[in-house]
């Protein structure tokens, strides 16, 4: 079925559901030679990984990756890399008494109306389940990426309405929330443990910059970079919108303020982040995207069941008060495998 892959040369495509055996991905494009383990990939999926604070889902996934083909003598060959994460506890008999039923915010009655079937154990194919294999698809990624000297690091910038006020990268891992600020990440905190108290969710902004892009990455007219990060982005279903360098506030700009004057070292501002016309300039690549409220709460809500019936709904289980902190490696790696894939596109064009 379309849309269940990703990218053009470093090429991706993911499976599994939520509450199946297990989800993975197939990674094709990867450049051979490359020395790769599954620790290289652990470490990453370690960062995404369920139940490490009390306002993610306790669910229990050691999300253990692996690596079925692709790798001999512990380097790459160039074949398609299969990644491998099974589920381990998965409780499916916890959806059982919302099955018949549409829970709002979830792709619940979407999927139904396009497939004419729906997997109700928590989303299935939509559960946020399965970004664990798109994140060991970016750690692949990664790697290469950091052989060519760039840098991706995404935090949360903006959590249950506070704002971090201060950027220092070297608290980002330190807090529960991943927040660049650290004593915003403390009033962060206060405020979703009242949230989850009250079986509610919290939604958030990320911020990602990324260093050691050379300019002239991107192509024209419908595959810009900052388009096909946008879909990257976008992909992720949590995600609600996205903005580059001075994003929506351009709306009360004006030109001589929006634009980026140069002189003899460069751009003197880079309110366009780092992408113009589609096209890296060398300057640092940033941008914000906007992830909702956890959908699956403990309150009561409205609804209908398949029968078009309006009832009400409680949604029980395991799930996140907050996904930002669990959603970071997420943003990551769906950069990761935007910017390597440009990068062997631009190879090609070249060669």
């Amino acid at each position: 079925m379309a849309g269940n892959s990703f990218g053009e040369i470093f090429r991706i495509t993911t499976f599994g559901e939520s509450h199946g055996k297990g989800v993975g991905v197939i990674v094709d494009g990867v450049t051979p030679g490359l020395e790769l383990s599954e620790a290289d990939i652990q470490v990453q999926l370690d960062r995404r990984r369920p139940g490490q604070s009390f306002i993610t889902t306790p669910r229990t996934e050691t999300d253990e990756v692996h690596i079925l083909s692709g790798i001999f003598e512990g380097k790459t060959t160039g074949t398609p890399l299969s990644l491998v994460l099974y589920n381990s506890d998965h409780n499916p008999a916890a959806y059982d008494d919302i099955r018949d039923k549409f829970r709002p915010g979830h792709a619940d009655f979407a999927y139904l109306k396009k497939y004419g079937i729906r997997d109700h154990r928590g989303s299935g194919r939509a559960s946020g389940r399965e970004t664990a294999a798109r994140v060991a698809a970016g750690a692949v990624a990664r790697k290469l990426l950091e052989n060519r000297g760039v840098k991706i690091i995404a935090y949360s910038k903006r959590v249950a309405g506070i704002e971090c006020r201060t950027y220092d990268p070297a608290v980002i891992e330190n807090n529960l929330l991943r927040a660049c600020d650290a004593e915003a990440a403390k009033l962060m905190m206060v405020k979703i443990k009242a949230i989850k108290d009250q079986n509610d969710s919290a939604g958030g902004i990320i911020e990602c910059r990324i260093t050691g892009i050379p300019a002239g990455l991107g192509e024209p007219a419908f595959d810009k970079l900052d388009a096909e990060i946008a879909h990257a982005m976008l992909s992720i279903g949590a995600v609600k919108g996205i903005e580059f360098g001075t994003g929506f506030a351009a709306a009360d700009m004006t030109g001589s303020e929006h634009n980026d004057a140069m002189d003899k070292n460069g751009f003197k501002t880079n309110h366009a982040g780092g992408i113009i016309g589609g096209i890296s300039t060398g300057a640092e690549i940033i941008f914000r995207v906007v992830v909702k409220p956890t959908s699956s709460i403990a309150t009561p809500q409205k609804t209908v069941n398949l029968k078009g019936e309006e009832v009400d709904i409680i949604t029980e289980g395991r799930h996140d008060t907050c996904i930002c902190p669990r959603i970071v490696p997420v943003i990551e790696a769906m950069a990761c495998l935007v910017l390597e894939d440009h990068f062997k596109r631009q190879a090609a064009m070249l060669s």
